[in-house]
């Protein structure tokens, strides 16, 4: 059975920062792109950031850049969300998603997945003064 579990999630002050993890048992990452996906309260849920799953190519989110750095260890199968300097946009409950053989991460972040796809049950973030 593949079970997705993300945790790391909390409340923070702006400026602050967050390291979201997804670990995955049941399969092993190296065949799965990975993505993070936010839903922030009363709003659609969109891609934060994907990683190809080669892990040769990344993809962020104009909100995303410069301040959120998505990795993997395939020892430990997980996956990272380093967020830094937080702001109060970035409040929602982040998702992690894989979908298998997927190479494109800007298209993986830009798509709401389908039924071969396995999700976690999220972890919130939330930013606030």
């Amino acid at each position: 059975q593949v079970q997705l579990v993300e945790s790391g999630g909390g409340l923070v002050h702006p400026g602050g920062s967050l390291r979201l993890s997804c670990s995955v048992s049941g399969l092993t990452l190296d065949d799965y792109a990975v993505a993070w996906f936010r839903r922030a309260p009363g709003k659609e849920r969109v891609g934060v950031s994907c990683i190809s799953s080669s892990a040769r190519q990344t993809y962020y989110a104009d909100s995303a850049k410069g301040r959120f750095t998505i990795s993997r260890h395939i020892a430990k199968n997980t996956v990272w969300l380093q967020m830094n300097n937080l702001q109060t946009e970035d409040t929602g409950v982040y998702y992690c998603l894989l979908k298998k053989y997927m190479e494109d991460p800007k298209t993986l972040c830009s798509s709401p997945g389908s039924g071969d796809d396995y999700w976690g049950q999220g972890t919130e973030v939330t930013v606030s003064s």
